[in-house]
């Protein structure tokens, strides 16, 4: 069978089924962000990643700027539900959210280059964005309340530290190959790694005592 026609059963395929084309055009957004950034990236590219006609993503997002909206609030929605369930105690969290960081590396690409082309400059969805780092930040309170963090640690400059822990080995993998001779992708670095940030939040952060 000729592969225009088989491209055009898939096209009507995915046309009659809305949530699945949505869904294949935010899978294929993300990963065309995560690899070339809001500027580089291109709806053609993206219309192409998902298999659909360019027409129909124009139908369901808009334009580009809309469907970079749509992954910011799938990502931010995804990381409410991730910090309902993380444990209080950072020494169970932090290895909780590097092995959720593991496995959402686009996420850290897109940052990067939104890090390159917004800087500290505005950013799409901003307030949004804040207000989760909001919920974040009174979760450090609450585990400084329960006897789980220092005190005496601004708790903003605790969630940078702890995001700084998580991220950092994912966003440079150059330097955790030069660092660790292992790739960040690698099994063997990543059990390490979580072995590694729930002791070393073991030794920095007080246990609570018993009574």
């Amino acid at each position: 069978m000729a592969t225009s026609t088989l491209r055009l059963r898939r096209t009507r395929t995915v046309a009659r089924d809305p949530q699945r084309a949505q869904e294949r055009i935010l899978v294929a957004a993300m990963a065309e962000f995560a690899a070339k950034g809001f500027a580089g990236a291109r709806v053609d590219g993206i219309a192409r990643r998902a298999r659909i006609n360019k027409r129909m993503l124009y139908h369901y997002f808009g334009n580009k700027k809309d469907l970079f909206h749509a992954i910011l609030q799938r990502k931010l929605t995804e990381r409410a539900e991730w910090l309902a369930k993380a444990p209080p105690d950072p020494a169970k969290s932090i290895p909780y959210w590097f092995e959720l960081a593991c496995g959402d590396t686009n996420w850290i690409r897109l940052l990067q280059w939104e890090a390159l082309e917004a800087g500290s400059g505005l950013l799409i969805d901003a307030e949004k964005r804040l207000a989760n780092i909001e919920a974040s930040v009174e979760m450090m309170r609450r585990s400084q309340a329960e006897g789980l963090l220092a005190p005496d640690l601004d708790p903003r400059h605790a969630l940078l530290t702890m995001i700084s822990l998580i991220t950092f080995p994912l966003a440079f993998p150059q330097i955790t190959k030069l660092v660790t001779g292992l790739s960040a992708t690698d099994p063997g670095f990543q059990k390490s790694r979580i072995e590694f940030l729930r002791r070393f939040a073991e030794a920095f952060w007080p246990r609570p005592t018993s009574k």
